[in-house]
């Protein structure tokens, strides 16, 4: 359709569709994994490793989180801007946790890792914000 400047336009829901056509042909897929270790109630060890796929990923999105984004197309630095909410929604997603404790000579000593086994994340960028689902 033309508008009255003479452009041509599409109807809302025409671009809806094309847009989220277009979104999912151009999601990116990381591989994400987290570890954090605490010894002796002292952080001791983060890390959190990101990395493009070289191969697609099998799987459903069942959850996803919305991140903030300036026109930016690199997902560590949108996560580190954004590192607070990404990390919770880790541990939403779920986490392995292992602890141990011991006592000699009346001095408790104790660890704890917490653990995101290496999982692959469906990522789609847009202008202003991220979308970063997990797939299982």
């Amino acid at each position: 359709m033309r508008s009255r400047d003479g452009n041509f336009s599409l109807p809302f829901t025409i671009r809806l569709i094309l847009l989220t056509f277009f979104s999912i042909l151009n999601a990116d897929e990381y591989l994400i994994s987290y570890r954090y270790v605490v010894k002796d109630a002292i952080l001791y060890n983060e890390e959190l490793s990101i990395s493009k796929t070289m191969r697609k990923c099998v799987g459903k999105e069942y959850n996803h989180i919305i991140l903030e984004n300036n026109n930016s197309t690199n997902l560590k630095k949108i996560i580190a801007n954004n590192n607070i909410s990404f990390i919770d929604f880790i541990h939403k997603i779920g986490l392995n946790v292992n602890h141990k404790a011991q006592t000699i000579n009346s001095q408790n000593h104790s660890t704890t890792i917490l653990t995101l086994k290496t999982t692959c994340f469906k990522v789609d960028f847009n202008d202003n914000f991220v979308k970063i689902s997990p797939l299982k």
